[in-house]
């Protein structure tokens, strides 16, 4: 994740363990939970210069929605799950909170946000979340069931770990166990660990949880990642292109994944980029470079953008949302939330 202090200058096999974060003294989740108001803002345009364009490559623009809390927990949204139809999503914050939401559509553009609710991720011994060290949640994906009632994987960084978390009446319960992680794991920075998390939907690995390291060189220079298989990770490379990091991933029906990239330099501000790793080549011990779908940079409705997720459209078309981390600062940045169809016609567009 970019630091705030950066951006203010300038097979479901797993094998887990008892490992409990510290926190505060646990109360009752009903006690916690509460009702979340967002105003929305529609984006129309993706492209500053060219406010009439849809089509970016394989990609075209369904809107957007600037959105906007008065709750002081509401912000740093770092990754999202969509239900299948698209019809709610479930975030969480680098703070260590959750937000689940019903969205509501104009036609095929998100219009809003309805039924927001707020509450806090917990540890194992149900104790609120205490310390940045043990609260900052990068990545989420479901991993069996759905977001009324089914299981979470939520990888957190500081402190590197991937828990499973019980969704019951779609609140967000304490974990019930954690992931076994890599041995080489333990050399990830602090603020660097795993940010990317999907659930491979087909392919040989099917079912085997993927993760990658925000960045993590391996010798040659690449991102890390690991695939989970049969419940032990195996690590594989992702080809780093221009130093981006990697921010967020979200699989795809045909065993492939969408991998969320940033890049913030003090000269150019932010960047974005989103790239396509198809199933054929995704296997541990492979270097993957995979398809760029888009790579844009400021004069394009982006910002801090660290959160992918898909699901199926009405006519059964694939679509993308991706959501932005505004770091609690509100003055200088901003939560997005954007969709786009993924086209299987067309080409790759690079715009800038």
């Amino acid at each position: 994740m970019i630091s705030r202090r950066q951006l203010l200058a300038g097979g479901s096999a797993l094998v887990v363990h008892a490992a409990a974060a510290p926190g505060l003294k646990a109360k009752p989740e009903s006690d916690v939970v509460e009702p979340l108001k967002v105003s929305a803002r529609p984006l129309d345009h993706f492209s500053r210069l060219n406010p009439t364009q849809r089509r970016f490559g394989r990609l075209e623009y369904r809107g957007g929605l600037l959105l906007a809390s008065e709750h002081k927990s509401f912000g740093g949204l770092s990754d999202l799950v969509m239900s299948p139809d698209g019809g709610r999503a479930l975030m969480i914050s680098d703070e260590g909170n959750w937000i689940s939401a019903e969205i509501a559509y104009d036609g095929a553009r998100p219009a809003g946000l309805r039924s927001a609710r707020i509450g806090p991720l917990r540890s194992s011994k149900g104790q609120e979340l205490a310390r940045k060290r043990n609260s900052d949640a990068e990545a989420m994906t479901l991993l069996d069931g759905t977001l009324a009632r089914g299981t979470l994987l939520i990888g957190f960084e500081r402190n590197h770990r991937i828990g499973r978390f019980p969704v019951i009446d779609g609140t967000v319960q304490a974990p019930s166990g954690y992931l076994t992680m890599p041995r080489d794991a333990r050399g990830m920075k602090s603020n660097k660990g795993i940010e990317a998390l999907t659930v491979l939907q087909s392919g040989t690995f099917k079912g085997s949880v993927l993760g990658i390291a925000e960045r993590y060189p391996d010798p040659q220079g690449n991102h890390t990642g690991w695939i989970w298989a049969r419940g032990e990770p195996r690590r594989f490379s992702v080809r780093d292109i221009g130093e981006f990091d990697i921010t967020g991933a979200a699989a795809l029906a045909d065993g492939g994944v969408l991998m969320l990239e940033r890049r913030f330099r003090w000269m150019e501000g932010v960047k974005m980029r989103l790239r396509q790793l198809p199933a054929s080549q995704i296997a541990p011990g492979a270097t993957i470079e995979g398809e760029t779908l888009i790579e844009a940079d400021m004069a394009y409705e982006i910002d801090n953008m660290e959160g992918v997720a898909v699901h199926t459209g009405p006519q059964g078309e694939t679509v993308v949302t991706i959501v932005s981390d505004d770091n609690f600062n509100s003055m200088l940045q901003r939560t997005l939330l954007l969709q786009f169809t993924l086209r299987t016609d067309g080409v790759a567009s690079r715009v800038q």
